[in-house]
């Protein structure tokens, strides 16, 4: 298993969630195919066909909890990184 695999099942098992890498979840938005815009501390990700813009800034190197689990609820919903709502 690959670390972004790891990272990915880290983001969707949802017990991890004060203690994510505010880098790694970045990374994970990227490899997964969002666009990234910078604006002062905040990352702004993006993809096209998918209406959600996901704002992410960063609490000392961790991400916020709400926003890792914002990423997730965008993980499920589009069903991205080929996860399915059942193979949580």
């Amino acid at each position: 298993m690959t670390k972004e695999e790891k990272i990915l099942l880290k983001v969707l098992r949802g017990v991890s969630d004060r203690n994510l890498q505010f880098n790694e979840l970045c990374k994970l938005l990227t490899r997964l195919g969002f666009e990234e815009r910078t604006r002062g501390s905040h990352r702004i990700f993006f993809r096209t066909n998918i209406e959600e813009i996901i704002n992410l800034q960063p609490k000392g190197n961790l991400a916020k909890p709400y926003q890792v689990k914002q990423v997730r609820n965008l993980i499920l919903k589009y069903k991205l990184g080929g996860v399915e709502d059942d193979k949580v």
